[in-house]
């Protein structure tokens, strides 16, 4: 019976320092749960900008053609169209072509590829005004040929250069959301594209 009593409390005493190892073992053991959820983090982040409108610009002019026939070089008749045209400049990144890899063990985010700017220019020609006369009658087709020299003028009026460069500026400032994200989960960019250039972190 003696033996019994001391052998009861030493196996209770292992019980329960086995008890407090494993939970202090598991407290304190590193666990993959972290990273693999910062990696979400991340790329859900990224997945979620898809296709980015970064910029738009917004011009209007009006246009007057004049159109008329000569006899002898004296002008005889003619006839004059106004049109008012309204042109919208989108620049857009598609984000599907961006490639992101995040590195969880070395705490990196590496980009490796940035889309190029796709600008898309769009005119709206709109007949303000017909001075019309009876013997040179303004014809389908001379309308067709106006708006469409109207709208030709309005593409070539867009400055696509600047719209590049100010787009791509935009574009890091929606990027630095990421990258402020990235630094607060304590990761380091690895810019392998050279576009980006110096990163605000």
């Amino acid at each position: 019976m003696k033996n019994i009593r001391l052998v009861l409390p030493f196996i209770a005493g292992l019980l329960v320092m086995g008890i407090l190892f494993f939970s202090f073992r598991s407290c304190f053991s590193i666990s993959k749960k972290t990273e693999n959820s910062d990696y979400y983090i991340l790329t859900n982040q990224i997945s979620k900008m898809n296709k980015l409108v970064v910029l738009e610009q917004n011009t209007s002019s009006m246009q007057k053609t004049k159109m008329g026939y000569e006899l002898f070089g004296r002008e005889m008749t003619s006839n004059s169209i106004i049109t008012f045209t309204k042109t919208t400049a989108q620049v857009s990144y598609d984000l599907n072509k961006m490639k992101i890899d995040v590195d969880s063990i070395n705490r990196k985010l590496i980009i490796t590829e940035l889309p190029d700017a796709q600008i898309r220019i769009t005119p709206s020609v709109e007949i303000q005004s017909l001075d019309d006369s009876f013997f040179n009658r303004i014809s389908e087709k001379d309308i067709k040929n106006v708006t469409a020299k109207a709208k030709t003028t309005a593409i070539r009026s867009i400055d696509q250069n600047r719209l590049r460069n100010e787009g791509r500026k935009q574009l890091m400032e929606n990027l630095n959301t990421i990258f402020v994200l990235a630094k607060a989960l304590h990761y380091t960019i690895d810019d392998r594209t050279g576009k980006i250039g110096i990163l605000p972190l």
